[in-house]
């Protein structure tokens, strides 16, 4: 059957969770491209992050951060991404609001030009019309499928031009799952 791959998202559901602002700088001002974790390539940041909730709640392993989207994870999702796809992803310590424990931001730091159009239930292709620069990305992909021939070695990674999915393999999620990811749910692509 080969490898399997799931795109990782916040879980909503998750009753009485907390819901975290956009990252701001330690002067408090939001930092100008709060897009930038999402885009499936390295960053750079020259200081640490804060982190304000938006609504109080019960903290969470995986949750995201703001409009931006930005991933947010306890020491012990970090451990996880860091011994099994250290070279997928970046990980900075941040400091959340009203929280002691350590917390970080996953940027997963690769890009896969993988989305399987055919496979999909729908997607819509941008074009002249809008984003002149984004042409040929996806406007929107409804039931997300990916070619998995086109993955290699991957263990988690962001889809070209549909950047929002944090797909990460099998092996991946048994470990978050097994270490009892607290905010996080799966579904398989």
């Amino acid at each position: 059957m080969g490898r399997r791959f799931f795109d990782l998202k916040i879980d909503v559901y998750v009753p009485g969770r907390w819901y975290l602002s956009d990252p701001q700088n330690p002067a408090g001002d939001e930092i100008e491209d709060i897009w930038q974790f999402i885009q499936g390539k390295p960053v750079e940041l020259a200081e640490r992050l804060r982190i304000p909730l938006y609504q109080a709640g019960a903290s969470l392993d995986f949750t995201t951060a703001g409009a931006g989207q930005a991933p947010i994870v306890s020491d012990r999702v970090a451990s996880l991404f860091r011994q099994m796809a250290p070279e997928d992803i970046q990980l900075f310590p941040v400091d959340v609001e009203g929280e002691a424990g350590p917390f970080f931001l996953l940027n997963v730091a690769r890009e896969i030009r993988c989305i399987d159009d055919a496979a999909c239930a729908a997607v819509q292709i941008r074009t002249a019309d809008e984003y002149t620069e984004r042409v040929g990305e996806y406007r929107s992909v409804s039931r997300l499928r990916i070619d998995k021939a086109k993955v290699g070695d991957a263990r988690v990674f962001r889809t070209w031009g549909w950047h929002a999915p944090i797909i990460v393999d099998e092996d991946l999620k048994d470990a978050l799952e097994a270490n009892g990811i607290f905010g996080g749910r799966f579904d398989e692509v």
